[in-house]
């Protein structure tokens, strides 16, 4: 496979994607059109998460499963589901978080996210991303604080 730059090429203005990012617009497509039909249901979406996670390399598996656990055990009515192919949670439908596998797209870190629907608004400017080289202790707590706070 070859692996496109992901720049903008200045002759002509147009972006160009890189395999792994137009492999991720294709999932996001099947999720949508699977979610449209209606079947979909918090265990079936649940089990695709997991076993996109265990399909993962061994050093993402274990930071996803991690993120995983802090999530569906901070904020028990989450709806763990597939967000372009990667982990991410939803409230009221909406996607609040999501764990990017550095794996994804062959990144140094992953990165744990937030979208608009987070509450995490501070001021008039404030952090919606946060690599992970390793989880300690700490991260996991500051993790915890985080996803409640997003959730409301």
């Amino acid at each position: 496979m070859t692996k496109n730059s992901g720049t903008t090429d200045t002759t002509t203005g147009s972006a160009a994607f890189t395999d792994e990012e137009r492999a991720a617009m294709k999932e996001r497509s099947t999720e949508v059109k699977r979610a449209r039909r209606g079947k979909t249901t918090r265990e079936d979406d649940t089990r695709d998460l997991l076993e996109k996670v265990s399909a993962l390399p061994e050093h993402d598996r274990r930071l996803a499963e991690r993120i995983h656990a802090i999530v569906t055990e901070s904020v028990p009515d989450v709806w763990p589901k597939l967000w372009y192919g990667q982990p991410a949670y939803a409230l009221g439908g909406k996607t609040f978080c999501f764990f990017q596998p550095a794996s994804k797209f062959g990144t140094r870190y992953s990165t744990l996210g937030f979208n608009d629907p987070a509450r995490l608004d501070d001021g008039t400017m404030w952090p919606v991303a946060f690599a992970i080289l390793d989880l300690t202790d700490a991260d996991e707590q500051r993790i915890r604080e985080l996803v409640t706070a997003a959730a409301g």
